[in-house]
């Protein structure tokens, strides 16, 4: 079964009350926040209402929240791209 990623990358500041509802079905609150929805004619549908808004990801399987946090953590250590003068 595969899963819709979603992801809220405009906020909904000044949008009419129903284009906020349907974030609200979707569950998205706050910009970048990502959640998962199995793929469905719904789901689909709620997606076209505010694609202006979204970034949307087919993926296999959802993430869990330890998942996610893991994927937004930087590789330890640090790398030097360029000396400062002296």
């Amino acid at each position: 079964m595969s899963f819709f990623r979603i992801t809220l990358h405009r906020s909904s500041i000044g949008l009419p009350e129903r284009t906020r509802g349907v974030l609200a079905a979707l569950g998205l609150r706050k910009r970048s926040q990502t959640v998962f929805h199995p793929v469905s004619p719904q789901s689909a549908g709620m997606i076209m209402k505010v694609k202006e808004l979204v970034k949307v990801k087919e993926v296999e399987r959802a993430l869990t929240p330890e998942e996610m946090r893991a994927e937004r953590r930087p590789e330890p250590g640090f790398w030097l791209e360029k000396a400062m003068p002296r």
